[in-house]
Parts: structure tokens; sequence; C-alpha cells
């Protein structure tokens, strides 16, 4: 197996920056080149490996550990996982790429500015955080602390999704 196939790309941002969408392409297009893939997206975990967690920092850093966990066991089950979370603090990434091993995991920053997320907002949640009736909402009444050094940062404010995995293609490929 050639080496950077048992990786796991962790793709971080605000909620509405693109992180579910560039996994979802990033998953077809790397399956195409004959990879074996899993996607691990914080919405999904929360509705069952997660769901009895809120968003609490301690919440949110016990549903980071388990999703790096379910990362590490599937890179060492010879899948390449591309994982979806917000995952708002520097801390808990360094803490799951501690977990996965940081050789085998690359840190993706989904730059996109805020407004740009809000304006996406298709489930409205944005607007009732501003509003106040959804508390700890990162980006509006939760910090997000952004990569100090991202192995790669896609502003998909300014690229399109197959632009956002054209340079996520290349940079594995780069790695291999």
């Amino acid at each position: 197996m050639t080496a950077g196939q048992h990786d796991t790309v962790w793709l971080t941002g605000l909620s509405g920056a693109g992180k579910s969408s560039i996994a979802g392409a990033l998953a077809r297009q790397l399956k195409a080149q004959g990879r074996a893939v899993a996607v691990l997206d914080g919405d999904q975990l929360r509705h069952g490996l997660n769901r009895d967690l809120g968003f609490t920092p301690e919440d949110r850093h016990e549903n980071i550990r388990r999703a790096a966990e379910v990362a590490r066991l599937m890179n060492g089950a010879g899948l390449t996982v591309i994982a979806a979370f917000i995952s708002p603090y520097r801390a808990d990434r360094a803490m799951a790429a501690d977990i996965i091993g940081a050789a085998h995991f690359i840190e993706v920053h989904v730059s996109t500015p805020l407004a740009v997320c809000e304006a996406r907002d298709a489930k409205g949640l944005y607007g009732k955080a501003r509003a106040g009736q959804l508390a700890q909402f990162t980006g509006i009444s939760a910090p997000y602390e952004a990569p100090l050094a991202a192995a790669l940062t896609l502003d998909t404010g300014t690229l399109a999704l197959d632009e956002s995995v054209e340079r996520l293609c290349h940079y594995l490929q780069r790695r291999t």
C-alpha cells in the first residue's frame, strides 16, 4: 500500500464552510482512484455514536476524542478517512492528531469567512444563535480557534467545490 493511503484528512471550519461537501466530493474522487475511503461527519456522528453529547467545551472535546479514535481504527484497517468536524479548539485538534498519529493526520482549514457561512445557513442556525436562541454556537457565542499551521487552507467563499477537491487531491498525491 502506498504511503499516505492510511491517513486522516481532518477538515475543520465554521458551520456552513463546506466541510461536508468537500468530504463527500473528495471521497468520491479518491474512490475513483481506487482508494478505500470512509467519511466521518460531525453531524452524522452526533445522531449516533455521539448523540449523548452537547456543545459544552467538555462535550466538544469528547466528541473529537471519539471521532479521532474511530479514525485511527479505520486508518489501521487500511482506509483513508475524511473527517468533517467544526472542531473549534486547537487543543482538541492536537489531541486528535496525537490519537491518530501526527504522521497520518492532515489538518485542512476550510477558512470560509463567517459572512459567507451565514449566507449559506440553510438550517437557520446562525439566525437562532444571533437571536440568543442557540447557546454555544461556534463563531457567534462560542469561539473558533483557526489552525496556526494547517497543511492546507481552502476558502470556499472564493473556491468552487471542484477547485477545493482538486487542491486537496494534489496535496495528497504529493504526500505519496
